[in-house]
């Protein structure tokens, strides 16, 4: 593929990645090379490699000469994927030193008073984003590219299915809060086996899903 074959495969992806996370293009829908190719001013090369990596990526699924199928994220998914998200959040903060703890410190809790004042404006759509970028410092406190590129896939997913149910996490705020003053007082002081713990009881009381070591229902 050429360069500037690539960029173009680049916004290509990075446009349809936000139209499907936005619900703008909704499960179901059949997504036609051609037709992309007209209302992104490309020729189908660059379209074909972005849906070939949204494929990848697991948002679609190519159906030869006939498009990409927008895929729905099934409750089985939803509950794999916080499970996988428990186990990197857990993995960031036991690998994490003072050293690597100390840089995050200000910024997560300069995002739980956000929180707070979100929650005050009764701004729910504020809340479950700075939610979502408070759970990634945890994942970071770890210092690793390869854990975080993973988690940020996941959350990807977590925030589609969000949008497809609520638009807002679930879960009392003034609860999802209060656990997570508990869960950054957890990793700041290192304790990974106190925060992996209260993690599973904020996953399974604030959003309905368990995922310590026994599988709900």
């Amino acid at each position: 593929m050429s360069a500037p074959s690539g960029r173009a495969a680049d916004r290509a992806h990075a446009y349809l990645r936000e139209e499907i996370l936005q619900g703008r293009i909704t499960p179901g829908t059949m997504l036609s090379e051609s037709e992309l190719g007209a209302r992104l001013s490309m020729s189908r090369t660059p379209i074909r490699a972005a849906l070939t990596r949204l494929q990848d990526e697991g948002w679609v699924t190519i159906y030869p000469q006939r498009g990409a199928l927008v895929r729905e994220v099934s409750e089985q998914e939803v509950w794999e994927s916080a499970v996988v998200r428990h186990a990197l959040e857990s993995a960031g903060v036991q690998r994490s030193t003072a050293s690597l703890r100390a840089p995050l410190e200000e910024s997560l809790k300069a995002n739980l008073a956000a929180q707070r004042d979100a929650r005050a404006d009764n701004d729910f759509g504020a809340f479950t984003t700075l939610a979502m970028r408070f759970h990634r410092g945890f994942v970071e406190m770890a210092g690793n590219a390869v854990m975080l590129s993973v988690y940020d896939r996941l959350q990807d997913q977590q925030a589609l299915s969000i949008v497809r149910s609520s638009g807002t996490i679930t879960g009392d705020p003034e609860q999802v809060l209060g656990e997570h003053r508990r869960l950054l007082d957890d990793a700041l002081r290192g304790d990974w086996v106190a925060f992996s713990t209260h993690l599973d009881d904020h996953q399974t009381r604030s959003h309905g899903l368990e995922t310590g070591s026994v599988r709900r229902g």
